[in-house]
């Protein structure tokens, strides 16, 4: 018994031998025609962003960790620099104290021009 032919495979047309020049495809419109309701002249549904501050911004973070039966965790973060953590019921309470009272000490937060002026 003999094995079947296989058909032919298929086989890649040759590619010329040496630098060719590269084809430029034609640049694609950046904007396209306005559609649906925009074409009309219909009012866009997008109103101003909601959520305007009043030019406040955080700058320190105190995050407290105390899930019932383990040991409390704390870290105290500021923009300034300033990156404390603590383990244990009274330490966590330390740098409670300490974060607050950074409130009052942290150069971001005290007004530069009065101490200039004193």
């Amino acid at each position: 018994m003999s094995a079947r032919p296989r058909p032919p495979l298929k086989s890649l047309p040759a590619t010329p031998t040496g630098p060719r020049a590269a084809v430029q495809a034609a640049p694609a419109p950046a904007v396209g025609e306005p559609k649906g309701a925009a074409r009309e002249g219909v009012p866009s549904a997008l109103r101003p962003d909601p959520r305007q501050g009043d030019g406040r911004y955080p700058v320190a973070w105190l995050h407290i960790s105390a899930p019932r039966g383990a040991v409390p965790t704390a870290t105290s973060k500021c923009l300034c620099g300033r990156d404390r953590s603590a383990v244990g019921h009274t330490k966590v309470l330390d740098l409670i104290d300490e974060h607050t009272a950074h409130r009052d000490e942290c150069p971001l937060r005290t007004n530069q021009e009065g101490r200039q002026a004193a």
